[in-house]
């Protein structure tokens, strides 16, 4: 497997190449004429079909990862239809971008953690949010676990939940751990399903 970042701009790269040491920096036209199925193509967006590229590589077998200087909701879709397994910020630290890695390698789908936190918010407003949720799903939490797990499903990330509710980050992380043993979950997406599921 080669890991190919596909790049018109500078090569200099200390990020990915602090994060990959086999990194081959390229650009659009010469990753088609290299890269092979099972390979890894990290495609920046810039200027032009950036989206078409990627089609074009996954058509070839080619796991793509995409980067963005300015990652948003719109963009992230247009990643995704366009065949991507990864959506990340382009200035992600060195671990951030071996976790999009190995999860793309495995052929997992991988994206931007306030993203996530904002289409799990949607799907579960677009279920009918807080006020649908049939209140016996609830009995078995403690009132400060029903208050995280209704933020949490709204889309709100743990800082935001944390400040919120006066408390820290990790007793957020805490009481969403304690949701999802609870709940049988195991994670925020299985969260809103299962309060959608078990509705009056």
């Amino acid at each position: 497997m080669t890991r190919y970042l596909v790049y018109q701009g500078s090569s200099e790269v200390p990020r990915w190449n602090d994060a990959f040491s086999d990194l081959e920096v390229v650009a659009p036209h010469s990753v088609i004429d290299h890269a092979v199925k099972g390979d890894l193509a990290w495609v920046v967006v810039e200027a032009g079909d950036w989206a078409g590229l990627c089609t074009r590589l996954t058509t070839k077998g080619v796991l793509v990862s995409v980067l963005s200087f300015n990652p948003h909701s719109a963009e992230a879709y247009q990643a995704f239809t366009a065949g991507a397994r990864g959506y990340v910020h382009a200035l992600s630290t060195p671990e951030v971008l071996r976790q999009v890695d190995v999860v793309v390698r495995h052929r997992g789908i991988w994206l931007w953690p306030e993203l996530m936190d904002s289409l799990v918010g949607g799907v579960f407003k677009a279920m009918g949010g807080a006020p649908a949720v049939h209140h016996d799903m609830l009995e078995g939490l403690t009132e400060r676990e029903k208050d995280v797990a209704l933020a949490v499903a709204e889309g709100q990330s743990n800082k935001v939940v944390a400040r919120e509710l006066g408390i820290t980050e990790r007793t957020v992380k805490a009481h969403l751990g304690a949701v999802f043993r609870k709940l049988g979950v195991k994670d925020r997406m299985q969260l809103i399903l299962r309060l959608s599921r078990d509705r009056q």
